[in-house]
């Protein structure tokens, strides 16, 4: 994983892989978060899971929704 840092201009440097593989043009918007926490306190932004989904329960919706689409 990559990290940037603001310089003194408030400014952030991406570099031309991360450029390229986004395909970002001069006056693209970016969204990004501060990393200030650990990512597991970020997990109580959002609570607990509302309803607990086993992986084959998972598949079989994947494939449901998949086959619906043809």
């Amino acid at each position: 994983m990559s990290t940037k840092t603001n310089c003194s201009k408030g400014e952030t440097t991406i570099s031309i892989g991360v450029l390229n593989h986004t395909q970002l043009n001069a006056g693209d918007r970016i969204e990004s978060v501060a990393a200030t926490q650990e990512v597991t306190e970020l997990k109580r932004m959002f609570g607990g899971p509302k309803k607990i989904v086993s992986i084959a329960a998972m598949n079989t919706a994947i494939a449901q929704r998949g086959a619906a689409k043809r």
